[in-house]
Order: C-alpha cells, then structure tokens, then sequence
C-alpha cells in the first residue's frame, strides 16, 4: 500500500466517523431545540473540513506519541484549553480588546465562528478569515503528515 492509501483510510475512516457524530448530535438536539441552519452548504463544508483536519491531527499526534501518556497530553493539556478559550461557549466581542487580539491567535475560534456564521449568519470573525484559517490548519497538518512520510518519523528505525 502507498503512504498515500494509508492516509486516506485513516483519516477518511475517523472524519467519516466524526461527520455521522456530528450529525447524530445535531439531529438529536433538533428534538430538544429549534436548531436553524441558515447555510446548510457551508456548514456541511465545514463540518469535512474540521473532521478531515482533526482527524490529521489526530494522526499526527498518534505517529508522535511514544505512549499512553504521550497521546493523552496534547488533548488534554493543549486541544481541550483551546477549545473552551475559543469562544465555544460565549463570544470573544465580549472580551476586553487585549483579550480579545490575544484569542484571535486561537486556531479554535475560527473554526466555531466557521460553524457559528453557517448557523446564525454572526460571528466573531469574518466568514473569509474562518475558512482560509480552516484551510491553512488543513494544509498544515497535511504538510506534517506528508513530511512524517516522506522522512520516515516514527515510521522507520
């Protein structure tokens, strides 16, 4: 198999797995809430677009770590601080302006304003910044991945 197959199996398998998550937890919440979508298109472009990067780096982090303790450290102490920082749970307008220029270097808040604007038609950043900044983590995790291959990090001895 090419590295190439192996990637696609991979990380399809776990973004496909995350997409019907997502889908199962919005469907579910419809039951409970009004849910509005105002842009079904690019919701749906960015939910494959979150899923395919997460689950890169995902791999990433799993050629990476040496052990249990390893891959339990970049979630844990990195991913889950972002995320709750990122403007998950309340709007980063609401910050005072140093705070605010400080989140706005989160990668997290504009993958939730992606999803926030696809929803409500409002965010914290522009619609254009969220999806280059979606695409560049993307790209970025992609180059890391097509480096540990072609290097052979944690692949080879």
């Amino acid at each position: 198999m090419s590295y190439l197959e192996i990637v696609l199996a991979y990380v399809g398998a776990a973004a496909t797995k995350s997409m019907v998550l997502g889908l199962i937890i919005l469907t579910t919440a419809s039951f409970f809430v009004p849910v509005r979508i105002e842009h079904p298109f690019l919701m749906a472009a960015f939910l494959v677009l979150i899923s395919c990067t997460f689950s890169l780096f995902g791999f990433i982090i799993g050629i990476w770590a040496k052990g249990f303790e390893n891959l339990q450290f970049i979630p844990m102490l990195i991913v889950t601080p972002l995320t709750f920082l990122g403007g998950a749970f309340y709007s980063i307008d609401m910050l005072p302006p140093a705070w605010r220029a400080f989140s706005l270097f989160n990668p997290v808040v504009y993958l939730i304003s992606g999803f926030r604007w696809s929803f409500y038609s409002k965010s914290d950043v522009s619609i254009e910044m969220s999806l280059a900044m979606t695409l560049g983590f993307f790209c970025a995790c992609l180059a890391v991945v097509a480096w540990m291959f072609r290097t052979g990090y944690r692949l080879k001895n």
